[in-house]
This record gives C-alpha cells, sequence and structure tokens, in this order.
C-alpha cells in the first residue's frame, strides 16, 4: 500500500493544532515553536504533491485515496487532485507559516496596565490556526461531496473563535466598543456560512437521491457521478440539476463572497488580527471559488450553462462595487477587505466565462490573489500595531521614517492594483481576455475595476505613506528581522511568478481543459468575413456560445 500522502497533509497540522493545544500555559513560546514546526512540516508535504504530481496525465485526479466509510450510504473515504488542487494546497501550505510568524505576539498575555484588555491563549490561538489549515487541506483534497461537506462546514469553527477572540481592538472604537465589534463579526461571520451550508446540506441529500434513484446506489462520489453522466446512465433532468446547483453554488457564493453575500466579510476582515484575516481571504475563500470549479461546473455542467449570464452579473456587480466601496474607506483593513470583494468578482468571472483563458486565469487568480493579499494586509498589520489605529487618517510621512515598511507596502499594493510585472497582473489579463471573447460588453465594462484599483490602492499609498510626517508616527520603527522574514518572500513570490508564471499555468491547464470538456464548452472561434473587394478574408470579433462551430 502507498503511502498517504494527501491523508499526511491533511493531518500532520491537524496533530500540530492539538500538540499546540496541549503545552502548559506557560509554554507559550514552545507553543509558537510547535504550531512553526508542524507549519513548515505541511509545506514541505505539499511541495512533494507538488513535485510528484504529472500535469496532463491520464485521469482528472492523481495520487488518489479511496476507503469505505458509511458503507450504508453510500459515503467514502476518497480523496484526489487536480492541478488546481495542487497549487490551491501548495498556496496554503505556503501562507500557514507567514501567518503565524506575523501573528508571534499577537495572542500574548497583554500588560497588567491594561486590565481592560482581556488575556488571550497563545497556545488557542496557533492551535486554531492549524485546525484551520487541515480543513482547508482536506476540502482541497476531497473528492467525495459528502467529505468536502464536513469539512467545508467543520472549518467555520476554528475561525468563529479566530474572529471572535483575537482581534487586535485597533481602531476608532475603545477596547470594550472593539469586542463587541469582534463578537458581531464573528457571529455574522458564522450564521452566513451556516445559512450557506444548511441550504448546501439539503442539495447533498438531494443529490444522493437523485443517483440512488438512477444508478441503483447512492453515491457522492465526484469521479462516478462524472462517469454515469458521461455514459449517459445519470440524468438529474433539468429541473432536479437546476435546483442542486443552486444549492451548491450559494454556499459557494457565500464562502467566495459573491455580491449581495459579500457582508460578511468587511466585518470579519476588519475586527481580526491580520494575519487572521490573511487567513480569511487568502485561505478560506478559495475553498468558495475552488469548489464552483470541482463542484458546481462538473456535477452540473447544464445547469452552470443555465445559471451563467445571471452569475456573470453578480460577479461585474462585485467587482465594481468592491472597488468604488474601497476607494471611499477610512479604515485600512476594510479598504482590503472590499477590495478583494472586487478581486473575488473577477475569479467568478474567469470561472463562468467558460473559456480556457478565462478559468486558467480565474485558477492563477486565486493563487496570486492569495500571495499579493498576504503582502499587503500583514505589512498594513505590523503599520497598524506600531500605531495603534486602523484609520488612513491617523497617519502621514511613513516613508521617511520607516522606508522599508513603506516599500513593500507599495510593492503589496501595486500588485494588488494588478501592475504589470507583478503576478495578478497576468491572472487578471487572462480573465478579461478569456471574458471578452465570448461575452465582449462585461469584459469591457469589467475593466472600469482595474481603473479602480489604482485609484484606491495609490490614494491609500499617499495619505498613509508620504505628505509630512504626523508626530504620531516620527518615532515609528522600521521592519524588523521576523517581519522581514515574512514580507521578503511573499514579494519575491510575486516578481518571479509576474515575469515567469510558467509552472503554475504548465499546472492548472490540463485541469481547466478537463472541466470544460465535462461542461462541453470550446473556446470562441473568430468569425472569418470574405472582403468582397478583394476574394480575401478578414478576421472579425470572437463568436459567442455554443455556436463557435458553426462560424468556421
Amino acid at each position: 500500500m502507498s503511502f498517504p500522502l494527501l491523508t499526511a497533509t491533511a493531518v500532520v497540522p491537524a496533530v500540530g493544532a492539538v500538540a499546540t493545544a496541549a503545552l502548559p500555559a506557560a509554554k507559550r513560546t514552545a507553543a509558537k515553536w510547535v504550531a512553526l514546526s508542524f507549519s513548515l512540516v505541511t509545506f514541505v508535504l505539499a511541495l512533494v504533491i507538488a513535485f510528484r504530481f504529472t500535469p496532463g496525465a491520464k485521469g482528472p485526479f492523481q495520487l488518489t485515496e479511496s476507503h469505505a466509510w458509511i458503507a450504508d450510504f453510500g459515503v467514502r473515504y476518497e480523496l484526489g487532485v487536480d492541478g488546481i488542487a495542487v497549487a490551491l494546497i501548495a498556496l496554503t501550505a505556503l501562507l500557514i507559516p507567514f501567518v503565524i510568524l506575523a501573528g508571534w505576539h499577537d495572542a500574548d498575555p497583554l500588560e497588567e496596565t491594561r486590565p481592560n484588555r482581556r488575556w488571550r491563549p497563545t497556545q488557542g490561538f496557533f492551535a486554531l490556526i492549524l485546525a484551520v489549515e487541515a480543513m482547508v487541506v482536506i476540502s482541497f483534497e476531497a473528492t467525495d461531496v459528502f467529505l468536502f461537506y464536513l469539512f467545508f462546514e467543520a472549518m467555520l469553527i476554528p475561525m468563529y473563535f479566530l474572529i471572535g477572540g483575537f482581534g487586535d481592538g485597533a481602531g476608532e472604537h475603545g477596547e470594550e466598543q472593539a469586542a463587541t465589534q469582534r463578537s458581531y463579526a464573528a457571529v455574522k461571520f458564522l450564521l452566513y456560512n451556516l445559512a450557506g451550508g444548511l441550504i448546501m446540506l439539503a442539495a447533498v441529500i438531494g443529490l444522493y437521491a437523485a443517483t440512488a434513484d438512477q444508478i441503483g446506489a447512492g453515491t457522492f462520489s465526484l469521479p462516478q457521478i462524472v462517469e454515469a453522466r458521461a455514459a449517459g446512465k445519470l440524468d438529474f433532468g433539468a429541473g432536479t440539476e437546476r435546483l442542486l446547483f443552486l444549492g451548491f453554488f450559494f454556499a459557494f457564493a457565500v464562502k467566495a463572497p459573491l455580491w449581495p453575500l459579500h457582508t460578511w466579510l468587511p466585518n470579519a476582515m476588519g475586527e481580526s488580527t491580520s494575519p487572521v484575516a490573511v487567513l480569511i481571504t487568502a485561505v478560506v475563500d478559495k475553498v468558495g471559488t475552488f469548489a464552483m470549479l470541482r463542484f458546481c461546473i462538473q456535477l452540473f455542467p447544464e445547469a452552470s450553462k443555465w445559471a451563467t449570464p445571471v452569475i456573470l452579473v453578480l460577479a461585474l456587480i462585485s467587482v465594481l462595487y468592491g472597488a468604488l466601496l474601497a476607494v471611499g474607506q477610512r479604515d485600512i483593513k476594510r479598504l482590503i477587505a472590499y477590495a478583494s470583494i472586487s478581486h473575488f468578482g473577477f475569479i467568478i468571472l474567469g470561472i463562468f466565462a467558460m473559456t480556457s483563458q478565462g478559468q486558467g486565469g480565474a485558477t492563477l487568480y486565486m493563487v496570486n490573489h492569495g500571495i499579493s493579499t498576504a503582502a499587503l494586509m500583514l505589512v498594513a498589520g505590523f503599520l497598524i500595531s506600531r500605531r495603534g489605529s486602523r484609520l488612513i487618517a491617523d497617519y502621514g510621512g511613513v516613508q521617511k521614517v520607516a522606508p522599508v515598511l513603506a516599500g513593500t507596502f507599495l510593492i503589496g499594493g501595486l500588485a494588488t492594483l494588478s501592475l504589470p510585472g507583478l503576478a495578478p497582473f497576468v491572472s487578471e489579463f487572462l480573465v478579461l481576455v478569456g471574458t471578452f471573447s465570448r461575452y465582449p460588453v462585461i469584459g469591457i465594462i469589467a475593466t472600469a475595476g482595474i481603473v479602480l484599483a489604482a485609484l484606491y490602492v495609490l490614494v491609500l499609498y499617499q495619505r498613509t505613506m508620504t505628505g509630512p510626517v504626523r508626530t504620531e508616527v516620527r518615532k515609528m520603527p522600521d521592519l524588523r528581522v521576523r517581519e522581514l522574514v515574512v514580507v521578503a518572500p511573499l514579494i519575491a513570490l510575486l516578481l518571479f511568478l509576474g515575469v515567469y508564471p510558467k509552472p503554475l499555468t504548465d499546472l492548472v491547464n490540463p485541469a481547466v481543459d478537463h472541466t470544460l470538456s465535462v461542461v462541453d464548452k470550446q473556446d470562441p472561434k473568430p468569425d472569418v468575413h470574405v472582403d468582397a473587394t478583394t476574394g480575401g478574408s478578414r478576421s472579425g470579433h470572437a463568436t459567442h456560445g455554443d455556436d463557435a462551430e458553426a462560424a468556421k
């Protein structure tokens, strides 16, 4: 029996969470190092997965594991990865050590001179981070729908405590009101995601019933369902398939988050510590967009095509709405949260454009957005911890007293606005090209999000880093060694993937091609018009919909 590499990659952080939580209260430093060590082992395992994975190999999933679990209900412990899952597992395993290092002192006991600030257990903070990592990793690996659903919902529990119990309290509120705001943000996060999960649970049950009715035995296995559909043995029927699709999509749209189901994100990110905010938007939220590709489109291809026009409109609204609200924010962390809503709009736009460029760009966007947002948010967290305020108006002239901090903040911001030469540019360009080739009007309007991104990023930098040095920031220290260790690799990755994205594109493109083949979509082909005066031909605009073949 081969080594269960996928299981090990999820089990290691889970064991680390237990080991960290079990340490005595006085062993705070030991808890940090234990958590960091387990996260690094997980990263090594993720690299092993990436090296053992063969892009373009036969079959959609590799490194598969399959064991009977709840046989009476067709539930199996079934894991497998495609190129998209490998990329997102690597992203998750890469970011968690940086999250731990960035939050090294976020849960330390506070000084006796500040008695109104409650003590926050260090062991619990880092154990919860590792628990989230374990659940996210197995969500990317699961090919059994029930197994995926179990961990899709379970990750809400540690996230609830991270948001509600470990906020930094910086901003315009006092500590007592900040605690209230944290509780509100945590409850809102939980209620929104639980509502989506309960609707998805009904769809999961419906999926089992539909498969039991048509193929004789109910199953939750994604490969088995896709294979049965391809062989003509399984047909949900238009009405049933659309209802099941909506149940799954609603849960994923909440997690993503997609307008108008997004309102929990600014509260959750704003009231969390910066490392936890990175965990939310760069790691946990990616499960939603990933699941749209893996489950919504592959389980319900006809319903996905049916819902595409509405989803594209919602994604376009997310792009513009998130960017516009980011422009008007006074709070640094809420600005980054609204920018993330805009970016997730681009990701969903690329997924449902149903083109290889769009879906390939959306997958790259998931990875690159995770890196760029982590870089920007973590540097913003270092800035906020020095000044004790999240308000943009409380800063000014920081680049004169902390030039390295300001420089890394600028690079993170430029990556967020997708500057050419930095990794997110490639992703955003592919998404827009893929969208324009099938839906040119939506593609054109979506480009306004690029302009607005430049506006909110450059205005943020101008107001915080340039101008006269405010009295409160005159003695602000520059980045320390630990903080540089956190930020420098992320900046290096943004530069590397900005000029050489081939390793990622080679990894994800075969998986994108498989997804498009399941949904029976091909890239639009250009019209060829005959020039009456010369008898020659010239290319026109791209054809749209499913009529590409007719344009030949």
